[in-house]
Parts: C-alpha cells; sequence; structure tokens
C-alpha cells in the first residue's frame, strides 16, 4: 500500500520527482560512505574491548582523511623515546 502510495503521488505530482531524486542520492552517499569508513579506514573502530589502546596501531604515515593536500608526517623524537620507555 505504502509504496502504490508513493508512486502515484510522484506521477500526479511531478514536481516531486527530482527532490525525491537528490534526497534518495544523498541517503545513498551517505550510506556508501559509512560502508566504506567502516571496512577501509583504520581509524574507525567497532570493537574496544580486544585493544583497549586502538589509537597505536593507526598507521601515522597514511593519511586519514578522505583528501589530504601535500601532507607530510615526521615522528617526534621525544615522543618515540616516551613510546619506547612505556613498552
Amino acid at each position: 500500500m505504502m509504496n502504490t502510495n508513493f508512486f502515484h503521488i510522484l506521477k500526479t505530482k511531478r514536481e516531486l520527482i527530482p527532490l525525491a531524486g537528490i534526497i534518495s542520492f544523498a541517503a545513498f552517499g551517505a550510506f556508501s560512505f559509512s560502508i566504506y569508513s567502516l571496512f577501509c579506514k583504520s581509524d574507525v573502530i567497532i570493537n574496544k574491548s580486544s585493544n583497549p589502546e586502538p589509537w597505536e596501531t593507526v598507521d601515522a604515515t597514511k593519511p586519514q582523511k578522505l583528501l589530504t593536500i601535500r601532507q607530510k608526517w615526521k615522528p617526534i623524537e621525544e615522543l618515540e623515546n616516551v613510546k619506547k620507555l612505556m613498552k
């Protein structure tokens, strides 16, 4: 009943077709990006109980943003020394 009613409204009010298309495209894009982030990004964590410090496994040389322009990463010597002492 809902599908036929929805399509009936789109048939009678044709000016709503672009709006429905844009909203559908935006919803699909948001869903796709969340799935992409879930499986491809190392900073998205689902199970925190298996690794209590998950930020230690994030590769600092790999950009975490969707688009990175001229980013260069260099390790901080003092911080690396502190990490070695803590282990």
